[in-house]
């Protein structure tokens, strides 16, 4: 019968009954990253360096030596990321059981408000209500906030101002009650991280990462396309690279849909 399933769902992929959406921006010098205050280190924006092209330096050959952070670009949060998770079991992206990566995904549209609020928040009364529309966030699901913010770009994108970056996430309430109410497997945004760009100012500072870190749950930031994405019914594909003791990966996060087709 598992024999089966897979044959119908490589089938269906090819017949285009099950749609493929990338919800991953292109790594380039450009893309932004997060900004730190200036006495901490700073998170390394996306480098290429060529190293042949089909000439005397390897004349059948193209190929190119790249640098970044863990965490520039579309990219994934380990537990071992926060203080909060730094002394779980498998905490870090090497050490995840792969089957983690997949699962269901909601995603739950907040587009409207920040569209009126750069600095919009997630609580858990817009979680409820949602829920009321679509039914409860089953056990174990990826949750997506929808902010239309991947449309934005350049200053724009990261929206600093004189007291910090300003942009949407969750309020700590809202972070609990996804992990505590409905333990869901991770959460992410189309910001640059997975917390509201004033989040410094909660308590505890950071609450999405905090409490998701230390619940050993997963984030993934820089997310694009999620306007592609029905509320219910897709299911996700988030693998991070397979680096030793590492806190984070840039990935290509993928969601499958139903088609066209079907």
């Amino acid at each position: 019968m598992s024999q089966q399933l897979l044959a119908d769902f490589a089938a269906q992929i090819v017949s285009g009954d099950i749609r493929v959406v990338d919800l991953t921006h292109t790594l380039d010098p450009d893309f932004p990253v997060i900004i730190l205050p200036p006495e901490f280190g700073q998170c390394a924006r996306f480098r290429m360096e060529e190293i042949s092209a089909y000439d005397h330096r390897g004349p059948a050959w193209k190929w190119n030596n790249i640098s970044m952070s863990e965490h520039t670009g579309t990219h994934f949060d380990a537990p071992s990321h926060w203080v909060s998770g730094r002394d779980l079991p498998n905490n870090s992206v090497d050490s995840i059981p792969p089957e983690n990566f997949i699962g269901a995904v909601v995603v739950i549209d907040c587009s409207e408000g920040t569209a009126a609020n750069d600095d919009y928040e997630l609580t858990p009364e817009i979680i409820q209500e949602w829920e009321a529309i679509h039914g409860k966030i089953p056990k174990g699901s990826w949750v997506l906030m929808r902010t239309d913010w991947s449309k934005r770009s350049g200053a724009e994108y990261l929206n600093m101002k004189d007291d910090g970056p300003h942009s949407p996430g969750p309020t700590p309430d809202g972070i609990r009650f996804l992990i505590d109410q409905r333990d869901i497997r991770g959460f992410g945004t189309e910001c640059v991280g997975t917390d509201a760009g004033q989040g410094a100012n909660h308590t505890p500072p950071y609450p999405a990462h905090f409490f998701l870190h230390g619940a050993g749950k997963y984030g993934l930031q820089c997310l694009a396309n999620l306007d592609q994405l029905p509320s219910t019914g897709a299911v996700l594909f988030a693998a991070p690279l397979k680096i030793k003791n590492g806190t984070g990966s840039p990935l290509r996060i993928l969601a499958m849909v139903p088609g066209d087709n079907s």
